[in-house]
């Protein structure tokens, strides 16, 4: 079934793709970050005091170090991480939450890796008969490639949304809302477990280039649009009413067929074709009509 989605949705291939960053954990950098801090502080002291501009240069480049060695500490919170660039190229991502020390000049973007749901908004299109129909679904996703998700597509959750609502279209357009033939086939309606797998199916091909992860996709709203909503209720009413009446007829010649058995079996009464036609067709009248059948008692001879 995936396959036939890859044929369909063709997406670009991915130029850049996740991989680890260099970091340390952050607690000794930040443990040297505040020594070297005292340290440029008492020199800067012993250089007032003393007159000596030598400490001062001292102080001052202590100062910086302990600055630059701040600069580079981040904190990484569970379920987020971190996209490391350094002068305009991707230089890894962190995912290991807490305090941690990477490069100073680095810009590091946060992105969620959270599960997420979209729901998306109830559309009218045409199922695969032509008929208008409303159709919502939601689809549950994560982000599993940062990288592709940051540098591949501008808004990655926009484009979920947008590829989201272009395969439920799709996936309304390729089958019927219901089957009305003997044959079946997949329908909108009755197929459920097999369409929403095709559905999560389209969704992850469309939205595998941002580097998202389809984990469950549903449909949340199906109805037939409301101008033909009357007829098609008075169209399955109708197709209800057939079946039912199929049914009694079935189980009415299955009644007839016992009768005329059981009678024979036993040697309750001899009948000719003609009386069997009649008690066949007395049974099904009183089996297949509507109303209770009022009993008549025959109190003469066996033919009248």
């Amino acid at each position: 079934m995936t396959t036939d989605v890859d044929v369909m949705v063709e997406m670009p291939k991915p130029k850049v793709t996740e991989r680890p960053a260099r970091d340390l954990n952050g607690w000794p950098v930040l443990g040297l970050s505040v020594l070297l801090l005292v340290a440029a502080v008492v020199l800067f002291g012993l250089a007032i005091s003393r007159e000596q501009a030598t400490l001062g240069v001292a102080a001052a480049a202590l100062l910086v170090a302990a600055l630059v060695l701040a600069a580079g500490l981040t904190a990484v919170s569970p379920g987020r991480a971190r996209v490391l660039q350094i002068l305009g190229r991707y230089a890894g991502t962190i995912r290991t939450d807490g305090l941690r020390w990477v490069n100073p000049i680095s810009v590091r973007q946060p992105i969620s890796t959270r599960i997420r749901n979209h729901e998306t908004a109830v559309a009218k299109v045409n199922d695969a008969d032509g008929n208008p129909i409303e159709i919502a679904a939601v689809v549950v996703w994560q982000v599993e490639d940062t990288a592709q998700a940051t540098f591949e597509v501008d808004d990655f959750v926009e484009f979920v949304a947008i590829q989201t609502e272009t395969a439920v279209r799709h996936i309304a357009n390729s089958y019927p809302y219901d089957v009305h033939t003997e044959d079946g086939g997949l329908s909108l309606r009755d197929s459920t477990d097999e369409i929403t797998e095709t559905l999560s199916a389209e969704i992850g091909v469309r939205v595998q280039a941002a580097g998202v992860h389809v984990i469950e996709s549903r449909i949340t709203h199906l109805a037939y649009a409301p101008e033909i909503a009357q007829a098609m209720l008075r169209r399955q009413q109708a197709g209800a009413v057939v079946a039912a009446r199929q049914r009694i007829v079935e189980g009415a010649v299955g009644m007839v067929e016992l009768a005329l058995d059981r009678l024979s079996e036993h040697d309750v009464v001899e009948l000719d074709e003609e009386r069997k036609a009649a008690m066949v067709s007395n049974l099904l009248v009183v089996l297949c009509g509507d109303r209770d059948a009022q009993p008549v008692v025959n109190t003469g001879s066996l033919y009248q």
